[in-house]
């Protein structure tokens, strides 16, 4: 079984999250080596409750080892490049979660400038990386959800066309107080969370091309990033964690392709009951609906939830009482386990991994796209 020593920059919550995954990979042992972050004890509890070897006090530290194969990048995205650059620069193979970048001023500035900005990025990422042996990976779990691998194989073997897609990630919002400034994440709901159906949405519209040999883009994005809540006075604000400062916390953007067909991205940090992760996709013969989370597979009902506070269920669900859609497999059902393993096979074979940078350039500039439409109150059309 081959053998990868797996560094970490990062410890937070989307960091276990791939410790979980990288355990059930099948085929190859992805041994968790060691790890760094910019808290020191975080990342000594960290390394201590998953079993790594060694706790680094710097990125130099880890990126200096040889011994590390594979640095997994797990941090606000403002930090994402320069990390990406670092570790490549290395001789290290990158896994860089989502978004791969972004514009990290402020919310108020002018969103075509921000847009200039970033599709400038992508194009010095690119060319930074033409040529280079060591590998970048996208980690964008949703392509890889079961329901996601099932729509596109289908749309395969049927080789029809998508007429509309329609995907949809929203939550009660992130307790982190990074969440509400547009200097740490790039924007609010629509890049946290939109980011995840927007991927899949452009990958399933690109396996249908590639199906029917033909030449597929967005053109234009109409978008609505808006704060809701900021109307709620705080003896109203119930169980919704997001307090934005700067953010949108409710999103809905329309793409249009190049072939007349459409796509509808939903986000929002105001939805109570858990989270909502949807993947739908329409054909003149077909419907295809991917419900991530929540799922039927596992209902439970309790009158009395006392005793469960340590039991999981599902993220950001307010009570454990009434009816529970519980989260079962929850790493193989949201796509960790199939992206990571696709990213292994790719470090073993050389083959190109089915979320990499092409997939990462695109829907970075249509968020953007969809940012500049929302700033401007009207249609954008992309370059």
């Amino acid at each position: 079984m081959k053998r990868f020593n797996i560094g970490f920059i990062g410890c937070g919550f989307a960091a276990q999250l791939h410790v979980e995954a990288y355990k059930r990979i099948p085929g190859f042992e992805a041994k968790m080596y060691g790890a760094c972050s910019a808290d020191l004890h975080q990342t000594q509890q960290f390394v201590q409750a998953n079993g790594f070897e060694k706790v680094f006090g710097s990125v130099e530290e880890l990126l200096a080892d040889p011994q590390v194969d594979i640095v997994d990048i797990i941090v606000p995205p403002s930090a994402h490049i320069p990390l990406v650059k670092q570790a490549m620069e290395s001789g290290k193979h990158v896994i860089c979660e989502k978004p791969l970048n972004g514009y990290f001023g402020s919310g108020n500035d002018d969103r075509m400038v921000m847009y200039e900005a970033v599709c400038s990025e992508l194009e010095a990422l690119k060319q930074f990386l033409a040529g280079r042996k060591e590998k970048l990976f996208y980690a964008e779990n949703y392509i890889y959800a079961p329901s996601v691998v099932k729509i596109r194989q289908m749309i395969e073997a049927t080789g029809e066309k998508f007429l509309l897609l329609k995907g949809e990630e929203a939550h009660s919002g992130s307790h982190a107080p990074h969440a509400a400034l547009w200097s740490a994440n790039g924007g609010g709901c629509l890049i946290r969370q939109g980011c995840h159906p927007l991927s899949a949405l452009l990958y399933l519209k690109q396996v249908e091309a590639k199906r029917r040999q033909e030449e597929i883009r967005v053109t234009s994005v109409l978008c609505d990033a808006s704060q809701v809540t900021v109307g709620l006075p705080s003896n109203e604000r119930g169980s919704i964690l997001s307090n934005p400062v700067d953010v949108e916390d409710w999103s809905e953007a329309i793409l249009t392709f190049s072939d007349g067909t459409k796509a509808v991205i939903s986000s929002g940090d105001m939805i109570v009951g858990g989270v909502r992760n949807k993947i739908e996709a329409y054909t003149s013969n077909a419907c295809y609906e991917g419900r991530i989370a929540p799922n039927d597979a596992f209902l439970c009902y309790h009158t009395d939830a006392s005793k469960l506070t340590d039991v999981y269920m599902t993220e950001k669900v307010e009570t454990k009482t009434g009816w529970q859609h519980v989260f079962l497999c929850e790493e193989e059902m949201r796509g960790y386990v199939g992206e990571l393993e696709d990213f292994l096979r790719c470090v073993d074979t050389g083959k190109e991994p089915e979320s990499g940078f092409p997939l990462a350039y695109e829907t970075m500039k249509v968020l953007y796209a969809a940012y500049a439409s929302a700033g401007s109150n009207s249609r954008f059309y992309v370059e």
